[in-house]
């Protein structure tokens, strides 16, 4: 059965998300959770109160990790600080708790950079899961797969009766459909970014992409080959082209979804698995 309610659920959090990124609504207790999000183009802080709603979030684009790996790891940490502070000042108080998440199979690759990252930045690090998994979190799908579609990687988790039963990281992602578009328009690849991201272009843009964006569809197929997947979950800035799930499903021929804006639904279920209590 497809998890139709759920993509409407999950689109009510997002909602609220937006709003509380150009209005806080400080939370009455004080207690505070938050998700750090380290995304190869776009680093978002969600923050949630203890009844997991919504209360501030921030986020900058920017060049400090590639493929899921921190290779800037000073800018990564002032970023994040600075995001940190940006938040507390509007909210007045402290953050201390946050998650974080990486992409599938890289824990032991650059998951202690990533928690160097948080920590150095001034929070107390209480969880650190992988980030299609942290995304349903939020869309809490139970029969299907959460495909979060990154800036260098297509990170793929397959659920069956609620709970994760295979992860995947693929490369292939939003940079690769930036390098695409610098060829394809004589642009600078900074350039060729900012168009990509520009929704107005999306629909010219779309024809020029498909083959990359088929290539991820080829990979999702690839890793959910033998399981009973009932639909797509898509996450991740890169989702955010206008059109991609059309592409993904008529070439799986999966049912596809796309929350209203997939680029923040992993740092909030990044920020849902955040306790109070500080990993070792």
């Amino acid at each position: 059965m497809i998890d139709v309610l759920e993509i409407e659920t999950c689109n009510e959090l997002v909602a609220r998300f937006e709003t509380v990124i150009k209005s806080p609504r400080p939370s009455k207790s004080g207690q505070y959770f938050t998700g750090v999000d380290l995304g190869t183009a776009c680093i978002v802080l969600a923050v949630l109160d203890e009844e997991g709603q919504p209360v501030a979030g921030a986020y900058r684009y920017a060049d400090v990790v590639r493929d899921g790996m921190v290779v800037d790891y000073i800018g990564a940490v002032t970023i994040v600080r600075e995001l940190k502070e940006e938040i507390e000042s509007k909210l007045q108080t402290e953050l201390r708790y946050a998650a974080a998440a990486i992409p599938p199979g890289t824990d032991a690759l650059d998951s202690g950079a990533i928690k160097n990252v948080v920590q150095s930045a001034g929070f107390e690090l209480t969880n650190l899961l992988d980030e299609p998994t942290a995304a349903n979190q939020v869309l809490d799908i139970q029969n299907g797969a959460v495909v979060d579609i990154g800036g260098g990687t297509t990170g793929i988790s397959i659920i069956k009766d609620g709970e994760v039963i295979k992860v995947a990281d693929e490369a292939t992602g939003g940079t690769h459909l930036t390098l695409v578009t610098a060829g394809a328009y004589k642009m600078s690849i900074p350039e060729a970014e900012l168009f990509k991201r520009d929704v107005a272009h999306h629909q010219e843009l779309l024809v020029t992409l498909k083959p990359v964006v088929e290539k991820i569809a080829t990979i999702i197929l690839e890793q959910v080959a033998g399981y009973e997947v009932d639909g797509l979950y898509l996450v991740g800035g890169t989702t955010c082209l206008t059109g991609i799930e059309g592409i993904i499903e008529k070439k799986t021929g999966i049912p596809t979804f796309k929350p209203i804006n997939p680029m923040f639904v992993t740092p909030l279920g990044i920020a849902l698995s955040c306790t109070d209590e500080a990993l070792d």
